[in-house]
């Protein structure tokens, strides 16, 4: 993995732990949003809860940010943001990059959103190096256990 997007990737995953929201925000923003659910009060209250550490909160978050997006909201480039980093918290690393990828085309100087990529990048990397470690164990393991079978079947067979 390189170094630069690991690092840029640590950096992020603190900035998203220091900025998850805490239970009487939501709850304020919800019952805002009951009150009055205007694009704006649904908005404050979907990217919110794109920060959540509830994994169904943040798959409410993506599906409200995706019908304010549907429906025209004026702050598109926000609501994709704010779907991306759900994405990203999910462990959804390629559907991150990909909303990520799509605010970059219309808005390249958009520095959240080239960090959250790098960050995607490099978490998608870091999985699938992972992955490859377990085969290659399970394969040596594997290897080892025929080896020991032919072994103990060779010597069972000398008798």
């Amino acid at each position: 993995l390189d170094r630069c997007k690991e690092k840029k990737r640590r950096q992020l995953d603190e900035k998203l732990a220091l900025s998850y929201p805490h239970n009487d925000l939501l709850e304020d923003l919800a019952s805002k949003c009951t009150k009055d659910p205007s694009p704006d009060n649904s908005f404050q209250y979907a990217f919110a809860l794109s920060k959540s550490r509830n994994p169904g909160e943040l798959r409410y978050s993506i599906s409200m940010l995706a019908s304010l997006i549907k429906n025209g909201y004026q702050h598109q480039v926000d609501c994709m943001f704010g779907s991306a980093t759900a994405h990203y918290l999910l462990g959804e690393y390629d559907k991150s990059r990909s909303e990520c990828e799509a605010i970059l085309r219309n808005r390249p100087e958009n520095d959240a959103a080239a960090e959250l990529h790098t960050a995607s990048i490099a978490a998608k990397d870091e999985e699938e190096e992972k992955k490859a470690k377990k085969i290659a164990v399970g394969g040596t393991v594997a290897v080892a256990a025929m080896g020991l079978a032919l072994l103990f079947g060779a010597g069972g067979r000398k008798r």
